[in-house]
């Protein structure tokens, strides 16, 4: 310890740390006589305003004197604050505004950065329309993997209509735990389609908007692919909020909501789900709804110059060899529905699983396995699933005590089939008249042998049969 603080306040030209271990370890920090000049903070706009002076306070002053020189906010006033859980504190206290935020409304002179360097052309439109004069540096427009399409879709950026399925919507189990279930089964159903593609897990992300939401595409990927190495999980499913200052290649976006907009009435929270993905966004919604609201309007009239049914070109893998200016040499083929996705990744899997076998390759789940179908059955509820269970449970049971009581019964039939043979043998020596010995008068060793087999096969109430006669006697009381 003493050479780690030794070398802090000596040695150390860079130090690195959070505003909330700032603040742990202050104490220690003025005692050890720790100096510094500069300070930067990177996503500054997501800090709580009085979180942003504790970094500032770790020195003692010098004859009343800080001797701190620079202090550097780097930031987006245009994504989400600080998260502030007390409504109260929220919207009265104006606690969510952050101290990059405050400069920012009091007109500070600040840089605004007017080239992006994450995400396609195509893809920066989305959000561009935030920022003022927003461009591109040349690299996401020369480099080799922004020139290409993205394998297996038509588009690198859509829309995607998705309906009620079997007549649900939105549901609420809990209070604001809001769930989709057809967007779930989407979301999923498109991660494994991109990995029948071929396109490695660690470059997928599922994000949403609301936590009800995510645990429910985890049970689906779990229940779904979560033991198949063919297709794995993706590189994390999360929300939009958790997941800003974050990035990946392709992301698959559920906005959850078929009666209101909610919370992503919020432009901040949409500039954020928009601006994560680098090369694919695929966003999952009531289209009809989202389209109303004013605040979206920029955004949603981009998306929607794109069919809003998934298009697919399924002869296309990953790495794409396909410009992305060029169209696909075959018509691409147009999901109905989330059903219709389904089928294809079942049928597609099924093709990939019998090549593999026959190649005497690792041997992977069957479909059934799998746990992919294209019916309605795919959305039965744990409750109906466990109750199958159990009366298949019972059942098996019944089936074994019938076998047990067929069998008591054949040993019962083959036990008098032994006497009814030894009676006539006692028969037809009496029939021939001929003396008997006085050895001949003990008991036959036949007799002997069977007395046990029929003390074993008495008749004896079995458990099952217990059961069923209880069973009766309740049916046939009123």
């Amino acid at each position: 310890m003493d050479r780690i603080n030794y070398l802090l306040v000596k040695e150390a030209k860079i130090i690195a740390m959070t505003c909330t271990h700032a603040a742990l370890r202050r104490r220690d920090f003025v005692e050890l006589s720790f100096k510094y000049d500069n300070v930067v903070m990177e996503e500054a706009a997501q800090i709580l305003e009085v979180e942003t002076f504790i970094p500032l306070m770790l020195q003692n002053t010098e004859d009343g004197v800080s001797r701190l020189k620079r202090v550097i906010l780097i930031g987006d006033h245009h994504q989400l604050p600080p998260v502030i859980k007390n409504m109260a504190f929220q919207k009265y206290s104006n606690m969510e505004q952050s101290m990059f935020t405050r400069f920012i409304r009091l007109g500070v002179p600040a840089v605004q950065l007017d080239a992006q360097g994450r995400a396609r052309p195509s893809l920066c439109q989305l959000y561009q329309w935030r920022y003022e004069k927003l461009g591109n540096l040349t690299h996401v427009t020369n480099s080799p993997e922004y020139q290409m399409a993205n394998a297996g879709f038509q588009f690198d950026h859509q829309l995607i209509n998705v309906e009620d399925f079997n007549g649900k919507g939105e549901t609420q189990p809990n209070p604001y735990f809001y769930q989709n279930l057809a967007e779930a089964e989407y979301a999923a159903a498109m991660f494994m389609y991109m990995r029948l593609q071929g396109y490695p897990q660690e470059k997928i992300t599922i994000l949403t908007t609301y936590n009800g939401q995510k645990h429910l595409i985890r049970d689906v990927l779990n229940k779904r692919c979560g033991s198949n190495p063919y297709f794995g999980n993706p590189e994390k499913v999360t929300t939009v909020d958790r997941y800003q200052g974050s990035q990946n290649d392709y992301i698959i976006l559920s906005l959850v909501r078929t009666r209101h907009i909610g919370h992503l009435r919020d432009v901040r929270r949409l500039v954020v789900a928009m601006s994560r993905a680098r090369l694919g966004l695929y966003i999952l919604a009531r289209v009809t709804l989202f389209s109303k609201c004013r605040e979206l309007t920029p955004a949603f009239t981009l998306l929607k110059k794109h069919p809003q049914q998934l298009c697919l070109v399924p002869d296309e893998f990953y790495p794409s060899s396909r410009p992305v200016s060029v169209s696909p040499a075959n018509p691409p083929l147009v999901i109905r529905d989330m059903v219709h996705l389904t089928k294809l990744v079942f049928d597609e899997y099924q093709v990939r699983l019998h090549a593999m076998r026959v190649q005497q390759q690792i041997p992977l789940p069957s479909p059934e396995e799998l746990d992919v179908s294209s019916n309605d059955n795919m959305a039965e509820d744990d409750d109906q699933q466990i109750h199958d269970q159990q009366n298949d449970s019972a059942d098996q049971q019944n089936d074994s005590a019938d076998q047990q009581n067929d069998s008591a019964d054949q040993q019962n039939d083959s036990a008098d089939q032994q006497n009814d043979s030894t009676d006539q043998q006692n028969d037809s020596s009496d029939q021939q008249g001929r003396p008997l010995d006085q050895h001949e008068l003990v008991d036959h060793p036949v007799d002997q042998q069977n007395e046990p087999v029929d003390k074993q096969n008495e008749p004896v109430d079995h458990p099952a049969d217990q059961d069923t006669s209880q069973q009766q006697q309740e049916e046939d009381q009123p």
